[in-house]
């Protein structure tokens, strides 16, 4: 009876998704296993090329910098180009850079190689959500995000253990290891996923519909305020990775104590993650969104009283049940606001959002902690978190249930010109009656 429970939650919790989903989802997976660049930056560049901190922070902030610069671009590209060609682009590119980031000497020839990582590893971000929002359907998209959101945060942990050993060996090593699995990313994606850009039908290119620009994307002031918003969360969440470090280092707690208490982190979102998104799946996102922001910004704040790991590791409890419900909700909000044929650009919009908010998070970090002290730090989460939850209050007021209209634009049906042996499902999700549903472990 146990036992056949478990498998009923299990299916509830993965079933209805269409096939096209967990290719997707196992390239995330696969391309998070593969992460080493980021977790190593600073190591390698100190420990392994005796350069300073500062030119090891110059660096890290040229690769956050070129994230910046893809995020609009590759929004474009995912509309007129395609979701399909723009991932496997992106990921290509991001493979050879990867590699050629291992063999660079010169300061200067790094520098310059790391930014181009930062903007074709971005790339391919605004794609696999344009994407996911094409083939899942409107009702399952908090599920299938938060799905995504579990694959990179289980992969990341994988990665972050063994890319330490890697690392003790050779770190040219894990540089290739990186290139080769984001390689196999790419040829994933361009065998098993067929496009999935929503064409015109005959109705809308008879009626000349004007093409949605980045004007248009700025002009929607309820989705700016939701990128907006999404700064803010970016910023207080980032914290974990720049803040506490800081914060921890000047309290006289070592490195050790820092990866126990980040730890906590990644293995609640790995144990709760698809747990609590039963739970919260069919709730009000505005509640959810405002108390997530609340629980963010305050958990943040009760690092101020952690004199102790448990204690801080309890902060990070905290926190850390924000960002489960905050990350596939408003990823959810954020497609559900996005036009059919505008779903790359809003994505490359929104993260934009994050982008900046990596390089402001240090440095908002290292000034108020060098000024003010980390007390005041902290005090300011609270406040940017209370703000945050104020404005998902107000901008989510009077917003459509899930399946009406909440953009100019809705998703047409299946058009006519697509070849038959295209599976319908990458195209627009169907029921789940027409459609088998597939499972990881049907792959």
């Amino acid at each position: 009876m146990f036992t056949g429970r478990l498998t009923r939650i299990a299916r509830e919790s993965v079933g209805g998704l269409p096939r096209a989903f967990w290719w997707l989802w196992t390239s995330t997976l696969v391309n998070r296993l593969g992460a080493f660049v980021a977790t190593f930056m600073t190591l390698y560049l100190t420990l392994e090329r005796g350069y300073s901190g500062s030119f090891a922070g110059l660096v890290v902030a040229l690769h956050g910098l070129g994230g910046v610069m893809s995020s609009l671009v590759a929004g474009v590209m995912t509309d007129r180009l395609g979701r399909r060609p723009t991932l496997v682009a992106a990921q290509a590119s991001t493979a050879f850079s990867v590699a050629l980031l291992g063999f660079m000497e010169h300061p200067a020839a790094i520098a310059a190689v790391a930014l181009l990582v930062g903007m074709t590893s971005n790339a391919s971000r605004p794609a696999v959500q344009a994407m996911m929002a094409d083939i899942v359907r409107p009702e399952d998209r908090v599920r299938a995000f938060a799905l995504n959101y579990w694959a990179i945060n289980l992969g990341f942990a994988v990665s972050a253990t063994v890319a330490g050993f890697i690392a003790e060996y050779s770190y040219l090593a894990g540089f290739l290891g990186e290139a080769a699995l984001t390689l196999v990313c790419a040829v994933l994606v361009f065998v098993k996923l067929p496009e999935s850009r929503p064409e015109k039908s005959a109705a809308e290119k008879a009626a000349a519909e004007p093409e949605i620009g980045m004007g248009t994307v700025l002009r929607d002031g309820r989705f700016m305020g939701v990128v907006g918003l999404s700064f803010l969360i970016s910023l207080i969440f980032m914290q974990g990775s720049f803040g506490l470090p800081l914060a921890m280092g000047e309290a006289g707690f070592s490195t050790g104590d820092y990866g126990l208490v980040i730890a906590v982190n990644g293995v609640l979102i790995v144990l709760l993650q698809i747990p609590v998104t039963r739970f919260i799946e069919h709730r009000d996102p505005q509640m959810l969104l405002v108390l997530s922001a609340l629980l963010a910004g305050y958990g943040f704040a009760l690092t101020a009283f952690g004199g102790a790991v448990w204690s801080l590791g309890l902060a990070v409890c905290v926190w850390t049940l924000a960002e489960i419900v905050n990350s596939p909700t408003q990823m959810g909000l954020v497609a559900r606001l996005s036009p059919l044929h505008g779903r790359g650009r809003y994505q490359g919009m929104y993260t934009l959002s994050w982008a900046v908010a990596s390089l402001v998070a240090p440095l908002m970090a290292g000034f108020t902690i060098d000024r003010f002290g980390a007390s005041w730090l902290w005090a300011g989460t609270a406040g940017l978190g209370t703000v945050a939850a104020l404005g998902y209050w107000l901008l989510m007021r009077n917003l459509p249930e899930v399946g009406e209209s909440a953009v100019p634009v809705v998703e047409a049906p299946v058009p006519a010109q697509v070849p038959a042996a295209q599976p319908a499902a990458v195209v627009q999700a169907p029921t789940p009656e027409r459609t088998p549903a597939a499972t990881p472990a049907e792959l």
